[in-house]
């Protein structure tokens, strides 16, 4: 079986890459287990060390990386680089701090002769998808090897020489071998992967279906998970809202990477008072942003990264309006090569249309109006998922407050959320369970050891 990349900008086919065999699997998990027994072994300040110097190849290579996850999966080209950036910056914190986060504790109470230590798990298959193919996998890999712990990747296999190119970093960068190893296998191998009692845990990013089905298999073999799921991100205006600042960045939250994000911002809720003229600024701001060649600088949105996920969208569109939704801006397909997708915004949006009870993976915005804050936040938490949230307001002490009744694993203030290396990360309900980043993401592939007797 082969692995085909395409050129969401143009259609046109750019390589395919074959499916390892089962003898190379067996062969990465035996390497994968050795490498483990080495990296465990070795000190935080050399593992960190080990960590900076992905930092630095990252940044070495960040315009050549930047250009071949463009080609495969149509990312304009400064959010590429940034990317690339964010990678190093990942792998800078984790080194810097990792030795901190895993440092043995002496709990409140607990006798004095005693301590918590950290120990890695071993093995971590990471199943990573196309839309951040750089990022999600580093976002994982730096705390779990800082922790001690090796990794085998399982990418999309529409982004495979992106998955190959990161195995690459690793030796560019003088890691120890096999400390993480690309597998280019199909989704139909994940429950043998996971069942090899040499793999310890899983991390998968992905849909919510595709979640279910791993955290099933896992838990199945007894193996530790961290889930990061899709999500459907309500924003709230409030009617004290500074309605040109929420415009701008909430067009920016929902084009973010042409759409195609589980934290990008997919729900406006918008209080009554201030709807109409929220409509008319919002609308504005994402007609203003140009579509096109993910590969011209100034371009803001790009294609979808597939065509079944292009015609997937336009399908929840045209239900959503035929269920009562209407269009401000979009919603058409465009003539021409490529999977693009125009900026869209649909008003009216309410219960039983696909973009009041969906993830939209795209440049398509719902606007659901709402009588007052109240009603907000009980159409905020109206939803299987639980990702990210923002609130606009001018009282910040108060949207602070409403913070914590948002059903939610991040809330932003007058501000889009996003993922931060110092920050964990993840969320509630259908978007998964467990963390990533920050100390929190860090401890999720660890062996919370009690020890007594010191």
């Amino acid at each position: 079986m082969a692995f085909v990349s395409i050129d969401p900008a143009t259609g046109r086919r750019l390589r395919a890459y074959h499916e390892h065999t089962p003898a190379q699997i067996v062969t990465a998990i035996t390497r994968a287990q050795a490498a483990f027994e080495g990296w465990r072994r070795l000190s935080f300040a050399q593992r960190a060390r080990h960590v900076r110097a992905l930092a630095r190849v990252l940044r070495a290579q960040r315009d050549d990386l930047a250009r071949l996850m463009v080609s495969e999966m149509g990312k304009p080209m400064a959010q590429a680089r940034a990317e690339i950036e964010k990678c190093a910056l990942g792998c800078d914190h984790f080194a810097r701090y990792g030795a901190a986060f895993l440092a043995d504790e002496h709990p409140p109470g607990a006798p004095k002769n005693s301590h918590v230590g950290f120990t890695p798990l071993g093995v971590v298959l990471a199943i990573m998808p196309w839309n951040f193919p750089f990022w999600q996998l580093f976002r994982a890999a730096a705390p779990a090897l800082m922790a001690g712990n090796v990794l085998l990747l399982k990418h999309s296999s529409n982004v495979s020489g992106c998955a190959l190119a990161i195995e690459k970093l690793f030796s560019a960068a003088g890691a120890p071998r096999h400390v993480l190893q690309t597998l280019l296998v199909p989704s139909k191998k994940i429950p043998a992967l996971i069942a090899d009692p040499r793999v310890r845990a899983v991390t998968l990013t992905g849909s919510t279906a595709a979640g279910k089905e791993v955290a099933a298999q896992a838990g199945a073999a007894m193996k530790k998970g961290v889930f990061e799921l899709g999500g459907s991100d309500a924003y709230l205006i409030l009617a004290d809202a500074d309605l040109d600042q929420a415009a701008e960045i909430c067009a920016a939250a929902r084009l973010v990477n042409n759409g195609q994000s589980c934290i990008a911002a997919k729900r406006f809720i918008v209080v009554d008072r201030v709807r109409t003229v929220f409509e008319e600024k919002f609308v504005a701001c994402m007609a203003a942003r140009r579509t096109g060649d993910p590969r011209e600088p100034a371009t803001d949105v790009g294609p979808l990264a597939r065509e079944d996920l292009r015609a997937g969208l336009h399908e929840q569109v045209q239900k959503s309006v035929r269920r009562g939704a209407r269009l401000l801006l979009g919603g058409r397909l465009p003539a021409g090569p490529g999977f693009f997708y125009p900026p869209t915004v649909l008003t009216d949006v309410a219960p039983g249309m696909p973009a009041y009870d969906e993830e939209l993976f795209g440049p398509v915005a719902g606007i659901i109006p709402v009588r007052d804050e109240a009603a907000a936040l009980r159409v905020a938490n109206d939803s299987i998922y639980g990702l990210g949230a923002a609130i606009f307001t001018r009282n910040r002490r108060r949207a602070a407050a409403l913070a914590r009744e948002i059903e939610a694993g991040a809330v932003f203030i007058n501000d889009f959320v996003r993922s931060d290396p110092s920050m964990p990360f993840g969320g509630v309900k259908q978007s998964g369970y467990g963390r990533e980043l920050g100390p929190f993401g860090i401890r999720e592939f660890v062996n919370i050891q009690t020890v007594v007797g010191t």
